[in-house]
């Protein structure tokens, strides 16, 4: 499993997860489109905004490995704002290769293109 180094672990101030410590021996939790909806917590918005804005700000239009990205957080964006970048794809591979729907992204998360968000602002 690839770590990325310096992508944040988590959350400034909270335990929103965005990286797991060391791979499942049994292997990669299954990444599914999770349905976000509209009466979300403010702070499940934030983890949103704020994890979209890590990987954009550390892999950009690149494609990028899965690696120790959290499974549960990268659900939250998968299919929409992030998007299998092969094909075949296999959800349950730390190998597997992903990236930014940055049209998407954009639209979903305007905050974390613009400067004002967790990271930057």
């Amino acid at each position: 499993m690839l770590k990325h180094r310096g992508f944040p672990g988590r959350l400034p101030g909270t335990d929103y997860q965005f990286t797991i410590r060391r791979d499942n021996k049994a292997g990669a939790t299954k990444l599914v489109a999770r349905e976000r909806f509209a009466d979300r917590k403010p702070a499940d918005r934030r983890a949103d905004a704020g994890f979209m804005e890590a990987l954009w700000m550390y892999f950009g239009d690149e494609p990028f490995e899965r690696g120790n990205l959290d499974a549960g957080r990268l659900s939250w964006l998968f299919g929409r704002e992030v998007i299998a970048a092969e094909d075949p794809f296999d959800p349950e591979s730390y190998d597997a290769l992903l990236r930014i729907d940055e049209g998407r992204a954009r639209a979903s998360f305007p905050e974390a293109f613009d400067g004002t968000g967790i990271w930057e602002g």
